[in-house]
C-alpha cells in the first residue's frame, strides 16, 4: 500500500506543550511558590496531557489506516487499538498506554486532590512514550 502523508504538526506543538508545562511545574516548585499556585501549574500539566494523549491516539489510528489497512483501527476497542500500534512498531507498551487512557478517564475527576495528584504523575510518565510514538510517526512517513 502507498503510505500517505501524515500531518504531525498539532502533534507537535502538543507534546512541546506538555513539555514547557512540566518543566514550569519543575521550575516553579524550585522557586518555592505557594501550593495554590503550583496547584494551577499542575492543573495545566493535566490538561496539556489530556489533549495530548487525545492526539497521540486519534494519530495512531490515522496512521493505521492510512498505511495498513483503511479502517483497520475503526470501531475497536483502545486496548485494540493500541496492540494494532505495536504490531507496526508505533508503541511499546500497551499496558502503559492503557494507563494513559485509564488516567485520561480520570481527568474529569480532577476536584479530587488525590486523583488530580495521581494523574499528574502519570501526566509526567506520559512524555517520554509521546515524544517516542512522535518519532516513530516521523520515520515511518
Amino acid at each position: 500500500m502507498n503510505k500517505e502523508y501524515l500531518d504531525l504538526t498539532s502533534l507537535r506543538k502538543a507534546i512541546f506543550s506538555l513539555l514547557k508545562s512540566i518543566n514550569a511545574f519543575d521550575e516553579l516548585n524550585q522557586m518555592g511558590i505557594t501550593e495554590d499556585q503550583l496547584n494551577v501549574v499542575k492543573s495545566g500539566v493535566i490538561q496539556h496531557f489530556e489533549f495530548c494523549y487525545e492526539l497521540c491516539w486519534k494519530f495512531i489510528k490515522r496512521w493505521l489506516n492510512m498505511n495498513v489497512s483503511p479502517d483497520i483501527a475503526d470501531g475497536i476497542t483502545r486496548r485494540g487499538l493500541f496492540r494494532l500500534g505495536a504490531e507496526n512498531k508505533l508503541l511499546e507498551d500497551v499496558d502503559e498506554w492503557m494507563i494513559f487512557h485509564s488516567a485520561r478517564n480520570q481527568t474529569s475527576h480532577t476536584y479530587d486532590e488525590l486523583v488530580a495528584e495521581e494523574v499528574f504523575i502519570t501526566a509526567r510518565k506520559f512524555l517520554p512514550y509521546a515524544q517516542n510514538l512522535l518519532s516513530r510517526l516521523e520515520r515511518e512517513k
